[in-house]
């Protein structure tokens, strides 16, 4: 009968160990965690001893054990993740294992200002930290500019994509809302406006003064004569923004130059905003067929209804200014 008592030794011993282990387990659980501070850290493939090795190299836990038997005993509040997550300072392991089951991932963000080419869209994409992939340039006019966030390995056609759906659902609502007066045929009309619209001015106040200038060009006959069309065919598509256009310029063989050819351009000259795409759509109610920067500082622009009245701005700016 000896050996029952030492299998009973035995089993009181394990039982003994196995309570104390789940009693360290449960006082680590809710208190104080290792983490000096916030840590961002990404979280890769593995299982719970893969993890708890990330854990306690980046400082986040001090003992992998304890950290593996609270995730073995919480077994069933769903299985460990990867992903890049943000361990809050002194997390416990309640806390830990709670991100790493539920919480959100880590947003990066990936801001497309108004007005680029789709090639200078292709090269902030591809710059883009912990994104994955290459793109190549979209075409222009297809790219909604605004924020967009990502995670951790996103693939960078993947923000791309949603870039694009987003142009399409916004021109969409804004086409099938637009003022019924316009002289636009289609939505890539509007686009194409909108891209001309978004480079004449950093002021979304004086866009729809603008739009209303081109739209009364167009409905008069008249060339657009607008100087970021010329400035994209003088680079060949590089760049549709900025100054320095000469006489050669102005007289250039491109259907993208408007003082050359009539009406629109073949295509944008630029990727615009919501609110280019807005002032088009919903121009100002104006007879308005000339414009020119007032050069300030301010950004603004005057307008004129005749050549005359132009040529008088031109020259009373030009004494301002001298």
């Amino acid at each position: 009968m000896r050996w029952r008592g030492r299998l009973f030794l035995v089993l009181l011993v394990l039982l003994t160990a196995i309570n104390a282990g789940r009693m360290a387990v449960h006082e680590s659980y809710d208190g104080p965690g290792a983490g000096r501070s916030d840590l961002i850290l990404m979280v890769p493939p593995g299982g719970t001893q893969q993890v708890a090795s990330t854990l306690a190299k980046a400082g986040v836990i001090d003992y992998k054990l304890i950290f593996r038997a609270a995730a073995w005993f919480t077994r069933g509040q769903g299985p460990l993740r990867t992903g890049e997550y943000l361990f809050p300072q002194h997390a416990s392991l309640h806390q830990i294992l709670d991100i790493l089951r539920h919480g959100a991932e880590v947003q990066h963000q990936a801001t497309i200002p108004e007005g680029l080419t789709g090639s200078q869209i292709a090269d902030i994409l591809n710059a883009l930290p912990v994104a994955t992939g290459h793109v190549a340039p979209p075409a222009e006019g297809a790219v909604l500019p605004q924020t967009y966030d990502y995670v951790y390995d996103t693939p960078r056609h993947t923000i791309l994509a949603r870039a694009e759906a987003a142009m399409q659902g916004k021109l969409a609502s804004l086409w099938a809302g637009r003022d019924p007066a316009v002289p636009l045929d289609s939505p890539a009309q509007a686009v194409i406006l909108a891209s001309i619209v978004q480079q004449e001015t950093p002021l979304e106040s004086d866009m729809p003064m603008i739009a209303a200038v081109y739209e009364n060009r167009l409905k008069a006959g008249m060339k657009l004569q607008a100087d970021p069309t010329v400035i994209y065919a003088a680079t060949d598509g590089k760049q549709s923004g900025g100054t320095g256009i000469t006489k050669a310029d102005l007289a250039l063989d491109s259907p993208y130059n408007t003082y050359v050819v009539q009406g629109l351009p073949p295509g944008p000259i630029c990727n615009p905003g919501e609110a280019a795409l807005q002032a088009v759509l919903h121009p100002a109610r104006s007879n308005a067929l000339y414009f020119i920067a007032a050069k300030d500082g301010t950004g603004r622009s005057v307008f004129s209804t005749g050549l005359k009245q132009q040529l008088d701005n031109i020259q009373h700016l030009w004494n301002q200014n001298r």
